[in-house]
């Protein structure tokens, strides 16, 4: 029972992480693309994505550090993903363009999963902790 009650214990901090990175870019998306266009919104999108990830990267394991940096990177990346196909392109786009776009998705996927893993890396090596262990939460 301890595993079942540590996986929901480590997936909220994950979840809320991996939207507040989303959201962001979201935001930059849905503000930089009226004033400034697309293809610089796109840009700013690129160098600002992980920027967001490595902030909430140093954020999860400086507070939470339930799961590997290797894993934490996996499940915000593909929660981002997720996000994108089921909700952005559907509903917001209207169409499924944006993931044949380099700069537009797949360089920024790429980049939050690495800002995110390598945040993560240095975070555990340089955190205080030696063995670089996982913390579990009693509970």
């Amino acid at each position: 029972m301890t595993d079942v009650r540590f996986q929901r214990r480590a997936a909220l901090p994950l979840t809320v992480g991996a939207f507040v990175i989303w959201l962001a870019c979201g935001l930059t998306m849905a503000f930089g693309r009226p004033t400034l266009g697309l293809e610089t919104t796109l840009r700013i999108h690129a160098i600002a994505a992980p920027l967001y990830a490595a902030l909430a990267s140093y954020v999860y394991f400086t507070h939470f550090r339930f799961v590997s940096p290797l894993a934490a990177a996996a499940y915000f990346t593909a929660f981002i993903i997720v996000l994108d196909a089921a909700l952005v392109a559907p509903v917001f786009e209207r169409s499924y363009a944006m993931f044949g776009s380099v700069l537009g998705t797949w360089l920024p996927f790429l980049s939050i999963f690495a800002a995110m893993y390598l945040t993560g890396l240095w975070v555990v090596r340089h955190g205080g902790d030696p063995a670089g262990a996982i913390k579990r939460r009693p509970g």
